[in-house]
């Protein structure tokens, strides 16, 4: 999370103390400045201040990946402002407002792939939909290593994995689950081989959030759907009650954890207060599920 002081101003000590919490709790890589991290409300001035601080804080133990969005031009100096700030890569948010057709988007995309020394992973979501033969010419692009899934049309990703398998064999090619809470969709994306994912809950309950991909990973059923069904389900059907909660909701869960990193920017709002409580109390008895359960004390 992108954190802020009282005055609305960035606060980079707290930002830095969850950036190192995380990695202590056992991140495989740290996203600075993307979607829940509100790229979107960010300066440029500010953004490089937060890559930089991330970069720092992680000190080669795990990769720095950076947001970096808007149109090709903004796009590109976003990227340039990541590397100068020593990111490790980059994920390719979608284009500002417009639609564009396939042809448009693979453009933006391969331009903003050649102009950076960092590998991008291009995010598939809201305005940024790709056919499968768009993927696999992405796949062919000299800088693009992989693709970050925010659609959850599990049958149009069935149909990328196998187009870009068959069309560009030889390329190593990533897949991450992106969806805004990607572990109620884990089993299904694992299904299609996709194994990768990032956790907005790791941001504010790492303890859940590990113990999930643990038993995801070695087909602990009953974890899993012990951790869904306790967990995951009613924290979405949770943050579905509020536009924004995809990230304000997150925001709150840092705080609930003690953590001060201060409310969104605008145009994002607060949580209603209701809606805090009633994830403190998931909080809780997820905490309490983790302790309880066939993976307490690995």
């Amino acid at each position: 999370m992108t954190a802020y002081a009282p005055d609305g101003a960035l606060d980079l000590a707290a930002f830095r103390a969850h950036v190192c919490a995380g990695i202590d709790a056992g991140a495989a890589a740290v996203f600075a400045c993307c979607g829940t991290g509100e790229f979107h409300a960010l300066t440029p001035e500010e953004f490089t201040d937060c890559v930089a601080a991330a970069v720092e804080e992680a000190d080669g133990r795990v990769p720095v990946v950076a947001g970096a969005g808007y149109g090709t031009a903004l796009a590109a100096r976003f990227a340039r402002l990541a590397h100068e700030a020593g990111a490790d890569g980059l994920l390719a948010l979608p284009p500002y407002l417009v639609v564009a057709d396939q042809q448009g988007l693979l453009r933006h995309y391969t331009e903003l792939a050649a102009g950076t020394p960092l590998p991008v992973i291009v995010y598939q979501r809201d305005n940024a939909v790709f056919t499968p033969d768009t993927v696999a010419a992405l796949a062919r692009t000299e800088g693009i290593i992989g693709l970050k899934d925010g659609v959850g049309d599990l049958d149009l990703l069935q149909r990328i994995i196998s187009t870009v398998r068959t069309e560009s064999p030889d390329e190593d090619f990533l897949y991450f689950n992106g969806l805004p809470t990607a572990e109620l969709t884990g089993p299904a994306y694992l299904g299609l081989g996709v194994r990768l994912y990032s956790s907005a809950v790791f941001a504010f309950a790492p303890e859940i959030a590990l113990a999930f991909h643990r038993a995801l990973n070695r087909g602990d059923d009953h974890t899993v759907q012990r951790l869904t069904d306790g967990f995951y389900r009613p924290l979405v059907e949770l943050r579905n009650q509020g536009r924004g909660y995809a990230v304000s909701l997150v925001k709150a869960g840092v705080r609930l954890r003690g953590l001060e990193v201060g409310e969104v920017r605008p145009p994002l709002s607060e949580p209603a207060p209701a809606h805090v409580e009633e994830l403190a109390g998931l909080i809780e008895h997820g905490l309490a599920l983790v302790v309880d359960g066939p993976e307490a004390g690995v």
